[in-house]
């Protein structure tokens, strides 16, 4: 396992990213911080579309900012989730397709860390969130 890091700190920057998140529809916004292996740390927020289909969680798009700079490995995500302009009073969990998308990069140590605040939330391992996922190796 990798040395630890500052859970709290994660949160509070996913907590900064839910302030970017774009929700004109459901005015639910989200912010996750996804921390690599190097130590980075990418934020996003989600980002709706009147076509919902088309709107991205913010853990995707925390994802794909990393990916799309050449990040492929990483250690954690913080997600805190609320209505607009109020503080987070349940624990925002990621969706089923964020979670496919976390299996495709997640380690054995990569947490998932859900967050209500710096001082109230939960640390998952992807397993727990997503058992029996389909990944890479179920196609070779």
């Amino acid at each position: 396992m990798e040395a630890e890091f500052d859970r709290a700190d994660l949160v509070r920057t996913a907590l900064e990213a839910r302030g970017r998140a774009y929700t004109p529809y459901s005015h639910y916004t989200v912010g996750a911080a996804l921390l690599t292996a190097e130590g980075d740390i990418y934020q996003g927020g989600n980002i709706e579309n009147a076509s919902y289909g088309a709107t991205n969680c913010a853990e995707r798009t925390a994802i794909f900012k990393a990916v799309s700079e050449g990040r492929r490995r990483f250690r954690a995500i913080a997600i805190a989730g609320g209505m607009e302009g109020q503080e987070p009073v349940d624990y925002a969990y990621p969706c089923g397709i964020c979670r496919q998308v976390m299996k495709e990069f997640a380690g054995e140590d990569f947490r998932i860390i859900v967050a209500k605040s710096t001082a109230d939330y939960k640390v998952y391992i992807l397993e727990e969130l997503l058992p029996h996922g389909f990944g890479g190796n179920s196609i070779q």
